[in-house]
């Protein structure tokens, strides 16, 4: 399938902002660490640390998402907004650069991941403005697979200067230095949207009415998402399953360092998550044609109740191999097939303020996950069981998606 010049455009800031989220996964919780335990931090505290920020980052980004939402409906306002929350993001990353104390860099992580979260509610957004619902799927899927193999580019750089520690730089400079070249490649990969995409829908209020009518505005839209069953049971149930896939994204290589797992063999095994996710997220969208999206979902779910399992009895290297390997056969498809079938069910001209009602569900989702595991670091001296807790919100995502089939099939029933 051929792509249009918007398309390809949109794709390319998955391409920037995936290797954002790869450092977020591999060498920031892993550097954060170090310098942690290095000031007296033990290694359990250190877990519990990084998941509570994780926790408040997108506490705030949950409270600010449907409020911004709202307002980038307005005609004009999607990229600048997104633009603003992109200025935002890269500035806290760049400044990773810059600081050596342990709790200065827990409060720039933060800022960085508020400004990628919210970059990421005017982004998913712009699908219905780029594409159309027939190829809304490919298109989705396609961000996620050229995300996931081309952000590897500096991450591989960034790991070759940590490991290879050239022009004299030590482990502390080279990582700094990796932050510095993964943040700037945000940025450079963010300019095609900036300059290509445009907001093809939008409501004709004025930004000054939508803030004078903001909390009368999100009580009615939050309204027709309950009197919508289908659109209502599917955020139930992405609230649910999409608790664990992020958690187990973000907190993967903080748990591996926990249980012994070396930082070589989990930065080389996420390595690889990322190119085997790069065919299976392409695929996903032709599964989907296939096989429908919500069985499809329903399968992917699935499989992260085995990764669970896997993480709970997790202690030698070659376990977190296997656990990165299935990742990668359901990350990029759960994540992508689960925004292109929210996007076939929003008024396109309300997207953004739907989104930041679907990303509230994901980052508060994102902020249960991480606290789950700092609980079970601090009461219960193992973030093991935080693990294993993720199966009940699975069991109860394919619930959920059980009763959205349901009212799906319905409406098609009602309409012959």
């Amino acid at each position: 399938m051929k792509l249009t010049k918007q398309e390809r455009s949109w794709i390319l800031y998955d391409v920037a902002n995936s290797a954002f989220v790869l450092i977020l996964s591999a060498t920031i919780p892993v550097y954060f660490r170090a310098i942690a335990e290095a000031d007296g931090v033990t290694s359990t505290q250190a877990s519990s640390l990084f998941a509570t920020t994780t926790s408040i980052a997108v506490l705030i980004v949950a409270v600010l998402a449907p409020i911004l939402g709202a307002i980038a409906d307005s005609k004009g306002m999607k990229k600048k907004l997104f633009s603003f929350a992109l200025a935002f993001g890269i500035l806290g990353g760049l400044s990773l650069a810059v600081v050596n104390e342990w709790q200065a860099f827990l409060f720039l992580l933060i800022l960085a991941r508020v400004g990628y979260s919210l970059c990421n509610v005017f982004y998913d957004s712009m699908l219905t403005d780029v594409t159309t619902d027939e190829r809304m799927d490919h298109v989705s899927g396609a961000g996620f697979a050229w995300g996931y193999v081309l952000s590897t580019i500096p991450f591989i750089i960034g790991i070759a200067l940590i490991m290879l520690e050239p022009f004299g730089l030590d482990t502390a400079s080279a990582t700094k230095l990796s932050f510095l070249i993964t943040v700037l490649w945000w940025g450079i990969f963010s300019i095609p949207l900036l300059k290509d995409v445009n907001q093809k829908y939008y409501v004709e209020d004025s930004v000054k009415d939508i803030v004078s009518n903001l909390f009368s505005g999100l009580k009615n839209t939050l309204s027709k998402i309950n009197k919508n069953k289908q659109m209502k049971y599917f955020m139930i149930a992405y609230f649910c399953y999409i608790d664990g896939v992020y958690t187990i994204i973000s907190q993967s290589t903080n748990f591996g360092g926990e249980v012994g797992i070396g930082t070589n063999e989990m930065i080389i095994a996420l390595l690889m998550t990322q190119f085997v996710a790069f065919p299976f997220a392409i695929l996903s969208g032709k599964l989907a044609k296939r096989f429908g999206q919500i069985k499809l979902l329903t399968h992917y779910i699935a499989l992260y109740i085995v990764i669970a399992c896997i993480g709970f009895v997790m202690s030698e290297a070659w376990h977190f191999w296997l656990l990165a390997f299935l990742v990668g056969l359901a990350q990029g498809g759960i994540q992508s097939i689960s925004r292109s079938y929210f996007g076939k069910l929003v008024p396109k001209q309300e997207s953004n303020e739907y989104f930041g009602f679907f990303d509230i569900f994901g980052k508060f989702a994102d902020f249960l996950g991480p606290l789950l595991m700092a609980f079970s670091a601090s009461f219960l001296g193992t973030s093991r069981y935080g693990i294993l807790a993720l199966i009940i919100l699975f069991v109860l995502g394919i619930y959920f998606l059980n009763k959205t089939q349901h009212e799906e099939n319905l409406i098609k029933n009602a309409s012959l």
